[in-house]
């Protein structure tokens, strides 16, 4: 087993973002910025070019409701996505808070980091993700209320729907 199925079975701690059936998130131990997280498929594949078609589309749609959380958790401009396959023989992609092209680069990665503070940027992150399977969806014909919320006729509607990624 690779070094990233040790961690998705547990056996080498980690601090996951997100886990489904197909994928993980868990943040890097050596991230070039606060929230440097890795989209991990569950099943061993070592290039991305390899990726079933379906599994790739989920890994990068996974990967973007990560970004959108990052953006949202730590203020930056964008959210950077590399995809090197060279550090581990398991297919992942990094996803990077971002304010310059200099922080994309593995030569500002951190050597160590605090397990607090990894921790601290995975319960940001969680904290802004919006459900894959379950997603408020806004109503625009009213007041912009919040960004999950409209006011419609002084009365906040929330629509809940199951989506199929």
């Amino acid at each position: 087993p690779t070094l990233f199925t040790k961690i998705i079975n547990g056996e080498i701690p980690a601090r996951f973002a997100y886990r489904d059936d197909l994928c993980v998130v868990f943040m890097s131990i050596n991230p070039i910025t606060t929230g440097h997280a890795l989209v991990v498929p569950v099943q061993e594949i070592d290039q991305w070019t390899d990726l079933p078609e379906d599994l790739s589309k989920h890994l990068f749609l996974i990967a973007a409701n990560i970004g959108n959380a990052q953006k949202r958790a730590f203020g930056c401009e964008r959210a950077g996505l590399i995809v090197a396959g060279f550090e581990v023989d398991h297919c992942h992609i990094h996803v990077i808070p971002t304010n310059s092209i200099d922080d994309l680069s593995f030569a500002n990665a951190a050597a160590h980091v605090e397990v607090q503070k990894l921790q601290d940027a995975c319960d940001k992150i969680k904290g802004e993700l919006i459900p894959r399977k379950e997603k408020e969806f806004l109503i625009f014909s009213g007041n912009k209320f919040d960004e999950r919320s409209i006011v419609i006729s002084g009365i906040i509607h929330r629509f809940t729907y199951w989506m199929n990624l």
